[in-house]
Order: C-alpha cells, then sequence, then structure tokens
C-alpha cells in the first residue's frame, strides 16, 4: 500500500488530487478487508452477520449526527440546501422512514430485536469507539477535512454490488427486503460524492490543504477497517467477545 504522508507536498491539480483520492479508495476501502471477503464467499454464520449488522448500526447512526454537524459549520447556503439531504436519506420524514429504519429492517430481518440493536449496548467496545471517532474528527477539524472524509461515498457502489448479489446467493434466509437498505445507496452514494469531491478539489487550493483533504480520506478509511477488524478480532475463529458484547448462539 501506498504511503499518503506526503502526496501533496509540491502542490497537486485538481486532478491529481482526485486521482490520490481515488487510490486511497482502491488501496484502503474496506470492501478489500477479510472479514468483507468472507462474507461475500458466504463463509461467515448467521451470528457472525447479527455481529456484523448490529455492530455496524453504530455507525449507521451516527451518520446523520455528523452530517447535522457539517451542515452547521458551514456559511453556504447553498452548500447547506444539498448537504441536508443527507440527513433526510437516513432519518427520513418522522425520524424512522429512511435509512437508519431500513437498517433495523436489516437487522431483524437476521433475527436480531430492534430495541437491542438502537440501544447499542451489545456492540464492541471498538466499534463504538471508532463511531464516536468519526462523530468528533467532523466536529473538530475543518469543514473541508469533514468533508472530504466523506468521500468513502466514492467508493460506496463497489461494495454494495459485491455484498448484495453475494449475500442473496448465498445465505439462504437472506431476502431482498432484508437488504432493503442498500438499493437506494446506489442513487444517494453517487449524487452525495459528486458534490462532496466537487467541493473538496475547489477548496483544497494550497498544498496544506489538500494533504489535510488526504489524511481525512484516510482516516475515514481507517475508522471503516478498524470496524471490521473488532468483528474479526471478537467473532472470528478463536472468537474473543469482550465482556457485556453481543454473543451469537452459534459461536
Amino acid at each position: 500500500m501506498t504511503s499518503y504522508h506526503d502526496a501533496a507536498a509540491q502542490g497537486l491539480s485538481p486532478k491529481q488530487l482526485e486521482e490520490v483520492l481515488r487510490q486511497i479508495g482502491s488501496e484502503r476501502y474496506h470492501n478489500r478487508h477479510p472479514f468483507h471477503r468472507l462474507m461475500t464467499e458466504g463463509a461467515l454464520s448467521k451470528g457472525q452477520l447479527q455481529a456484523w449488522a448490529l455492530n455496524r448500526y453504530c455507525y449507521q447512526a451516527i451518520i446523520p449526527r455528523k452530517d447535522a454537524v457539517i451542515l452547521a459549520r458551514s456559511e453556504d447556503p447553498a452548500f447547506r440546501a444539498e448537504w441536508r439531504k443527507r440527513i433526510e436519506d437516513h432519518d427520513g420524514q418522522d425520524g424512522w422512514g429512511g435509512g437508519i429504519a431500513r437498517w433495523i429492517q436489516l437487522a431483524t430481518g437476521l433475527g436480531l430485536d430492534a430495541e437491542v440493536v438502537k440501544s447499542e449496548r451489545l456492540a464492541l467496545p471498538a466499534t463504538r469507539f471508532a463511531a464516536g471517532a468519526y462523530l468528533s474528527f467532523c466536529t473538530t477539524r475543518t469543514l473541508l477535512e469533514a468533508v472530504a472524509s466523506s468521500l468513502t461515498e466514492l467508493f460506496s457502489p463497489v461494495i454494495i454490488g459485491e455484498r448484495v448479489p453475494a449475500m442473496l446467493q448465498r445465505y439462504d434466509y437472506i431476502t431482498e427486503e432484508t437488504l432493503a437498505y442498500f438499493k437506494p445507496r446506489l442513487g444517494q452514494a453517487p449524487r452525495d460524492a459528486e458534490f462532496a469531491l466537487a467541493y473538496v478539489l475547489k477548496q483544497a487550493d494550497t498544498p496544506e490543504k489538500q494533504q489535510a483533504a488526504i489524511d481525512a480520506l484516510v482516516f475515514k478509511c481507517d475508522v471503516l477497517w478498524a470496524m471490521l477488524d473488532a468483528l474479526m478480532h471478537a467473532y472470528g475463529d478463536g472468537g474473543h467477545i469482550p465482556p457485556g458484547a453481543f454473543r451469537p448462539e452459534d459461536m
């Protein structure tokens, strides 16, 4: 894998910066993680998939909150008008009619209790820390860095395109209804990523800002990777489930 520490030291054109950002995704996005590969190969037990859905909820639930933080930090009405679509996508019109509700549908389709999932009390400590770190990053770093960290959405269609067909084919208890969360994301993620990328390429107009944007995307990829690392450690071979965390029946 490439080191991105000084990728923008000499300054990059917008095209070159985009190339670096896309390279980060090709090398560091979590579709390359062994846990994802096991999922798409049909090698996970139902309990392991339950653990994934339960823990991933912590991240899903943080998304509209970090987007609200980003929204509040912008002084540009046009930016805010575009960015608020993200919150509507996840919360819906009534708080439970969007992507978060569809993730709960995924979890309950795998046999989990909705209230237990929403409470997050059985999630791995590392998952909660990773989700919290992402929210903190978007709260404390520059607006440019917060927006750049969202650019993992550039690569979201790739992982969805791998995950959904494989899960439908290899797990007979999973249906299209179970995976209803992912279909809208095939349209939402590219729309959001296109806007965020244009913003980053325009605003990152110095080597320092370009490096900050690069580092922000690396950080976000690390957050997603760390969550799968935690799942692999807890629920993989030999499982090391921490006290108080979810324990599948089939482990």
